[in-house]
């Protein structure tokens, strides 16, 4: 039994939620797919009502912006099955047998499985290239590589989870900000999870412009900085955190972000380019953590 949950923000989840409508099907597998907008009102939720054809599927056009933790928690506590897939809406299912992968796996003694991300050429565009280029090279990664550091590579868009495991996780922080695979995979270790990895993965359609890439990148490390300061990241296998805390503790955070801000602008230029290089991406994070201001509240 399986609640499939999707929140979505002015997206068309009606195609991915009739893909997975038929697999179940298919399977005979008692499920429940329940799709929250998060406020957008967006003229394509005219598409995600039709949803609500869907054998055992809810569309719901959410009035209020809460954000997609929050978003993502309330889908949680609507859940009738303690087996919850989260899917984010511009996503599509690599393969005819993506639901049977999870339904042959269901009953293992783990909390959590990852089915993993992947990328088309076809979706490729250069004015896409920064999350293209990350995404294929950071986050196209094997579960035989994935789990020999089980909380590392930690992408939310596609996995399967125990309701109270993901209650008692995403109870404890509800920010709106971006970037909260680095505190879900944190609390993962901290609480132990037994975590696999899977080759089932789902290819990410909606690929954001590089502007809105880096933009939503400089937020998720605000956030991260935020975590960081106010105690609620202990345990965690975050390599641009480890880097940022050994910089400060030698005292070289100073230097960190002097650098930052003489060289910020080239890096950028060519992030927001057709060629972006993930070095300077990874600089350009490291440097932008550096240089937060001392206060910061999530």
């Amino acid at each position: 039994m399986l609640s499939i949950l999707i929140p979505t923000y002015n997206y068309n989840a009606y195609p991915l939620a009739k893909e997975l409508e038929k697999q179940a099907l298919f399977l005979n597998l008692p499920f429940e797919l329940i799709c929250i907008d998060d406020g957008s009102f967006s003229p394509l939720n005219e598409e995600n009502q039709r949803i609500n054809t869907l054998t055992n599927c809810k569309f719901i056009e959410g009035q209020k912006n809460i954000g997609r933790a929050a978003m993502r928690l309330k889908l949680a506590k609507m859940a009738r099955y303690n087996k919850l897939l989260l899917l984010d809406a511009d996503v599509k299912p690599s393969s005819d047998s993506f639901l049977k992968m999870y339904s042959d796996i269901i009953s293992k003694k783990f909390d959590v499985y990852f089915g993993g991300f992947a990328y088309s050429h076809e979706d490729y565009d250069p004015k896409k290239s920064l999350r293209y280029t990350f995404g294929k090279q950071r986050e196209e990664v094997s579960a035989q590589v994935r789990n020999q550091n089980p909380y590392k590579i930690i992408i939310s868009a596609n996995f399967l989870i125990d309701k109270e495991t993901y209650m008692s996780i995403m109870g404890e922080n509800l920010s709106k900000s971006y970037g909260m695979d680095y505190f879900f995979g944190a609390m993962l270790k901290k609480k132990k999870a037994k975590v696999l990895h899977l080759d089932n993965q789902v290819l990410h359609k909606g690929i954001d412009t590089n502007a809105e890439f880096l933009n939503k990148t400089e937020k998720a490390v605000e956030n991260l900085y935020a975590l960081n300061e106010n105690k609620q990241i202990q345990e965690h296998s975050i390599s641009l955190l480890k880097t940022y805390n050994l910089l400060n503790a030698l005292g070289l955070k100073g230097m960190c972000s002097f650098l930052f801000g003489k060289t910020s602008h080239r890096i950028k230029n060519n992030l927001l380019g057709s060629s972006p290089n993930l070095i300077l991406f990874d600089l350009y994070k490291l440097g932008y953590l550096c240089s937060m201001p001392k206060k910061n509240s999530l």
